[in-house]
């Protein structure tokens, strides 16, 4: 049962709510960390003097205030696919009603694939950037720390990365109140800075931030490019939504994280007024001589977590994509009795370590990392208002001047973000765009190579009703027990029931053809899970239905519908134990057949030959299943 699902106790509420402050908030909350520094040394000849420090924060608070409040919290929460957020569950609810393979649809699918391919381009950089930022601080202290910021950064990458294992239950509650104490230093830090300099809270007049850019022009243009590492972690506060509930972000961001980071940043502007070459570090040179080594740990300690957002959101990225069929199957792992939302993918975990040291390894510092940032987030971003405007026309029945005015509004917003990232590919930015592009065709070239392995296997064999009626004529060998067989073609005979006739001479008293499908929303009911038909001679057809977050553990599934009696009326007798599942094991041969490129294949067949075993995916225990191959031509 997904937590966002049912209203909860005021205690629960507040557990979630200190949850989501260790998980969600730790991007968005570490971004102080390089923003301001960012906006300023990014661009030559932009000065922190007393109008450009006020027309930066100015645009800082207003991005935060229209991305992160108005369009993530209070409009996009509303928009969640039975509990669930990000790109991937918001494209699932935006095809709803959408007929397959039309214009449409395909924009749908489209843009839903690129925007999650680029969230996983975000979740490389982000924990790099992160962490390197946060111990780039022991420099400040003193240069003798420089040559170890390297091994530093890979050590505490690699340990966050082997405890994802005990869950994102265990991981909250252990990163919740250290955020706590990290939101409350920010605050603190920035208000005593602003204390000495009141004239820094003028940019919270939207003016200075328009004055800004009439003042620097096209300068002014490409510090959104550092503007927006501000809301770097907004993506991923909508991702991990099924993990906690909208309710404890929504809270969480509006009474203490917002106020928060924006006393920081203000209090960062106020600091650069002071003394403007404090701009080397302005974050850590907020905090007295004492304090530095602590904030050190401690921003450490917030980077760590900061990665945990994207990292949790990758995990719920990953398994939407796989029971949408746009992923191969890998091994997941529920780690929390309570919250469905909550899971770990071995594989994913491992495979996006790897990517991350690599990405230290090469870029090496923090700023040199700020120019491939925010390319990936903006594009996804801008990627989710798309979306939207689908939803709110055809599932909201919002009219459409209502829609270009509100949707369109922060479509504009969105497009102005990534445009100014756009001019930074060739800094930096190349490197989540290339991760995009070639998560985006192994998702299309699974999805593709799946269909036309289907229309393949649905070419080359018989129909049900033709196959039933030689049962009836030709009377074969019957043995006890019941066989199931997994199919995905609900009209053709699975090649492994061909097989088994043609190889053994007989069959089960009791044959089950079963197809699993992954609808296109989170969660389905019990009521809509089970479909059956009786055919002739002990042949039955059935269909278990799953929502994309959803495990299909199908004996599981089949022995509580045993037990409620749903196979009874089927005059179906069902044991997991008499039972034998019969899965096909198909060998690919590459082929000049039309369909897909020749490169396109060898790529589908390498993901099938990595892909999970069926067996295992499915929850079938192994001393129950056996397995016929058959060589099919792409």
């Amino acid at each position: 049962m997904h937590s966002s699902t049912q209203p909860q106790p005021s205690s629960q509420t507040s557990a979630l709510t200190l949850g989501a402050l260790g998980i969600v908030y730790g991007d968005l909350g570490t971004s102080p960390l390089y923003t301001m520094r960012t906006c300023f040394s990014a661009f030559d000849g932009l000065s922190p003097t007393v109008d450009n420090v006020l027309g930066v924060l100015s645009l800082i608070f207003w991005t935060l205030s229209v991305v992160v409040t108005l369009k993530y919290v209070a409009f996009l929460m509303k928009a969640d696919n039975q509990g669930e957020g990000g790109i991937i569950a918001l494209m699932a609810l935006a095809l709803g009603g959408v007929k397959s393979g039309t214009i449409e649809y395909r924009i749908i699918v489209y843009v839903g694939l690129i925007g999650g391919a680029l969230f996983f381009g975000d979740g490389m950089i982000t924990p790099a950037i992160s962490v390197l930022s946060a111990v780039e601080g022991l420099e400040i202290a003193t240069p003798l720390f420089t040559p170890y910021v390297m091994p530093i950064t890979i050590v505490v990458l690699i340990a966050l990365f082997v405890f994802q294992r005990y869950g994102t239950t265990k991981v909250g509650s252990l990163f919740g109140p250290v955020m706590l104490v990290w939101f409350l230093c920010l605050g603190l830090l920035g208000l005593l800075e602003i204390i000495q300099q009141p004239q820094v809270l003028r940019a919270l007049n939207p003016a200075y931030g328009l004055a800004f850019f009439s003042t620097h022009g096209l300068t002014g243009f490409l510090v959104l490019g550092g503007v927006v590492l501000a809301v770097t972690g907004a993506e991923a506060l909508y991702t991990d939504m099924g993990h906690f509930g909208a309710k404890p972000i929504q809270l969480a961001w509006l009474y203490f994280v917002f106020p928060c980071l924006v006393l920081n940043y203000y209090g960062q502007g106020a600091l650069l007024i002071i003394d403007p070459g404090t701009l080397k570090n302005p974050f850590f040179l907020l905090a007295p001589d004492w304090a530095l080594y602590p904030m050190v740990v401690l921003a450490t300690l917030a980077t760590i977590i900061a990665s945990q957002a994207v990292i949790t959101g990758a995990f719920s990225v990953t398994r939407q994509v796989i029971q949408l069929g746009f992923c191969p199957r890998m091994e997941i792992i529920q780690t929390s009795h309570d919250a469905f939302g909550q899971i770990y993918i071995p594989r994913a975990n491992w495979g996006l370590l790897a990517a991350i040291l690599c990405v230290v390894l090469f870029f090496r510092t923090s700023e040199n990392l700020a120019s491939a940032y925010g390319i990936a987030v903006t594009g996804t971003m801008l990627g989710t208002t798309t979306l939207a405007a689908f939803v709110v026309r055809s599932q909201w029945g919002w009219s459409m001047a209502k829609t270009v005015i509100l949707v369109g509004s922060l479509w504009l917003i969105d497009a102005a973000l990534f445009g100014a990232n756009c001019l930074k590919i060739f800094d930096g930015g190349w490197f989540p765009i290339t991760i995009g592009v070639i998560t985006f065709t192994l998702q299309t070239t699974w999805k593709r190579g799946r269909e036309l392995l289907f229309n393949r296997l649905r070419d080359d064999s018989i129909s049900l009703e033709s196959f039933l009626g030689r049962v009836s004529n030709n009377h074969p060998i019957r043995v006890p027990g019941i066989a199931v067989f997994m199919t995905g073609v609900t009209d053709h005979v699975p090649f492994a029931l061909l097989h088994n006739w043609k190889h053994n001479k007989v069959l089960h008293e009791t044959n089950v053809l079963l197809t699993v499908k992954t609808m296109t929303k989170p969660l389905v009911l019990e009521s809509e899970r089970f479909e059956a038909h009786v055919l002739n001679d002990g042949f039955y057809k059935m269909i278990l239905r799953y929502g994309f977050m959803e495990d299909p553990d199908v004996p599981e599934t089949m022995n509580r519908l045993h037990e409620a009696g749903k196979f009874q009326t089927l005059g179906l007798k069902f044991n997991i134990m008499e039972a034998s599942f019969f899965l096909g094991r198909e060998r690919l041969v590459p082929s000049v057949r039309p369909g897909m490129a020749l490169w396109r294949e060898f790529l589908f067949f390498t993901m099938s030959r990595n892909a999970s075993s069926a067996c295992d995916f499915f929850t079938i225990p192994s001393n129950r299943v056996v397995e016929l191959g058959t060589q099919v031509e792409l």
